[in-house]
C-alpha cells in the first residue's frame, strides 16, 4: 500500500464495485479530497456516484482498491472500527429522509451527539442551533409523521450537521425539497461547511448543485470522466420531486 498525500482527508485509488447481480458499480476508480473541501460527484442516475460515496464512508467494502481517512486505511479495517469511525467523524444525508418516529424533531436531530455521549442538555442546544438555521426549529417538539418530506430531510441535514463531522457526505441532499428551497438549505450546508471546517462529499446529478462546490469529479457507467453534461432541473421537475411531500 501507498500512503495519500498528507493534505488529503480522504483519498481512494482504484475502486472497483460490483452490485450483489454481478453488475460493475465501481470500475477504477481514484480520488483525493482536500481537508475542508466540498467536493462534488456528479453524474447521470446510475453512474456509480452513491456507491463512491459509500464506499468512501465505509458503509461498502470496495472488491479491489484502497480508502484511507486521515491516513489510515479505512478499506483494511474491521466492521466495528468503522462503525466507530462513523458514529465518531462522519456524517451522513440520505436522498429520502430516515428518521426515527418515536423521536420528536429535536431528539431525532440530537441523536448522534447522545449516541457519542453528549449530555441529552448540550445535544439539545446543539440540535436546536441547526433546526433554527435550517427553518424548521419551530416543529421542534413533532413528531416525524406530522411533518412534511421536505421538512423531514431538514431535520436529517439538521441531524447530520449537528455533531460537526470531519467529513459529511451528502447524497442528493435535496431531492426531496422544492426548487426555491434547494438553493437556501444548499447555502446554509455549504456556508456551514466552510464556517466549521466540515470536508463534504456530494452527490449530484444537477448541475445548479455541482456548482456550488470546490471542485467537481464526474462519473458514467462507474468510471471518472472528464466531463458530464447535467441539465438543469426545471420548475415542473421540482414540483414532480416534491409531490411525495403531500
Amino acid at each position: 500500500m501507498v500512503a495519500p498525500p498528507d493534505n488529503d482527508v480522504l483519498w481512494a485509488r482504484a475502486l472497483h464495485f460490483q452490485h450483489h447481480d454481478g453488475t460493475p458499480a465501481l470500475s477504477g476508480v481514484s480520488l483525493g479530497v482536500r481537508e475542508g473541501e466540498i467536493l462534488a460527484v456528479n453524474g447521470p442516475r446510475g453512474s456509480g456516484k452513491t456507491t463512491l460515496l459509500r464506499c468512501l464512508a465505509g458503509l461498502e467494502r470496495p472488491r479491489q482498491g484502497e480508502v484511507w481517512f486521515n491516513s489510515v486505511p479505512v478499506h483494511t479495517m474491521g466492521p466495528m472500527t468503522r462503525e466507530r469511525l462513523r458514529r465518531d467523524r462522519f456524517g451522513w444525508i440520505d436522498p429520502a429522509p430516515v428518521l426515527v418516529p418515536e423521536l420528536n424533531v429535536w431528539e431525532n436531530a440530537a441523536l448522534p451527539l447522545m449516541l457519542r455521549g453528549t449530555s441529552r442538555r448540550r445535544a439539545k442546544t446543539a440540535a436546536l442551533e441547526w433546526l433554527d438555521r435550517l427553518d424548521i426549529g419551530d416543529h421542534a417538539r413533532k413528531r416525524p409523521h406530522e411533518l412534511r418530506q421536505a421538512e423531514r430531510q431538514r431535520v436529517s441535514i439538521a441531524r447530520a450537521l449537528a455533531p460537526a463531522p470531519t467529513v459529511l457526505f451528502a447524497d442528493e441532499p435535496t431531492a426531496p425539497l422544492y426548487r426555491a428551497d434547494r438553493a437556501q438549505v444548499l447555502r446554509t450546508l455549504t456556508t456551514a461547511a466552510r464556517s466549521h471546517g466540515i470536508t463534504v462529499v456530494l452527490a449530484t446529478h444537477e448541475a445548479e448543485t455541482a456548482a456550488l462546490a470546490d471542485r467537481t469529479v464526474s462519473l458514467l457507467d462507474g468510471r471518472r470522466v472528464n466531463t458530464v453534461h447535467l441539465p438543469p432541473v426545471t420548475e415542473t421537475e421540482g414540483r414532480a420531486a416534491c409531490s411525495l411531500s403531500v
